[in-house]
């Protein structure tokens, strides 16, 4: 069981349930969050690059970030982070997807001046076809275990 950045290990995968993203979820977000209208209107998005309805790259961001919290990979601590690189949308999110998340820890520093570590995690977010969505790679910040 993990419970501190010392349980950790380089390799280490997680994989995370599912979540459907539906037509109405698409454009709520959009509509608060990325109002453009390959997000809100079905008939616009006809007409551009996506050819069709597809999430906000932010709202795809935001499911996979709720899957993440889901698998719980440091235990019981939360998903504290500094910063994520190599954030990468690759595929657009269509009304009916069913993404699930699954991540790789790929590397793990020790801090040597705080009882932390930093956590690694390639996340890759793939759809019902096994299609690579999206991909990050947040700096997790884990507590070690006490002395």
């Amino acid at each position: 069981m993990i419970e501190w950045f010392d349980d950790l290990k380089v390799g280490m995968r997680f994989k995370s349930g599912e979540a459907t993203v539906s037509k109405e979820d698409i454009k709520r977000f959009a509509t608060e969050f990325d109002p453009q209208p390959f997000h809100t209107d079905e008939a616009a998005a006809e007409e551009t690059a996506f050819k069709g309805l597809a999430a906000s790259g932010w709202h795809t961001a935001a499911i996979a970030m709720k899957l993440a919290v889901g698998v719980r990979p440091f235990g019981p601590h939360p998903l504290l982070g500094a910063g994520v690189d190599d954030l990468r949308w690759m595929k657009p999110v269509r009304p009916g997807d069913t993404l699930h998340l699954e991540g790789e820890v790929v590397e793990l520093i020790p801090s040597r001046t705080k009882p932390q570590g930093i956590a690694r995690v390639k996340w890759t977010a793939y759809n019902q076809d096994g299609e690579a969505v999206y991909t990050f790679n947040p700096i997790g910040i884990v507590p070690r275990r006490p002395a």
